[in-house]
């Protein structure tokens, strides 16, 4: 069965005031986070300004790290629906910035995160954060938070693509 022997995968957590990212590679059983942080926007500033920032941060990173695919969590419905709002469309334009790249996209429910790090699908930010850490050999807890959860997702869809592969495998 042949595998490409490196995967890299971006995790974005989108939001309007701060969107984290984090680039994970997978070669052979190793984790390694290549670059992982927040773009932030100021409240004062227009709504479009605001978007088109994440839009040219993202795309920045898309240009130093080419991955192939972007992992998201799925959306869920807030009860505050102007924050739900905005978070969709800050969401939508780091999927539009995927695909100009040509990364594919794919998502994954927060329990669905929580148990392929953790092991437990209602583990807390804090146990989530520490096994990000240990998973990635990383020498400080990553932050912010939002830096945090978007390298967790990028696990996550590599942990998931590991067992759909040996899956495959098992069913030729």
């Amino acid at each position: 069965m042949d595998r490409p022997s490196a995967m890299i995968v971006l995790g974005i957590d989108p939001g309007l005031a701060i969107t984290g990212y984090g680039a994970v590679k997978k070669s052979g059983n190793r984790l390694v986070a290549l670059e992982y942080g927040a773009i932030t926007t100021s409240s004062n500033s227009p709504f479009p300004d605001r978007l088109d920032q994440i839009y040219d941060a993202l795309s920045g990173v898309f240009m130093r790290c080419s991955p192939e695919v972007v992992a998201m969590e799925e959306l869920f419905f807030a009860a505050n629906v102007k924050t739900a709002l905005a978070v969709g469309q800050a969401r939508g334009v780091a999927v539009l910035a995927a695909v100009k790249a040509g990364a594919r996209v794919v998502e994954y429910k927060p329990t669905q995160v929580k148990q392929s790090i953790v092991g437990y699908g209602r583990a807390e930010k804090g146990q989530m954060q520490k096994m990000t850490r240990v998973l990635l050999n990383l020498k400080e807890l990553p932050r912010p938070d939002d830096a945090a959860d978007a390298l967790a997702l990028a696990i996550c869809h590599i942990h998931s693509a590991g067992l759909e592969g040996k899956i495959k495998g098992l069913s030729r």
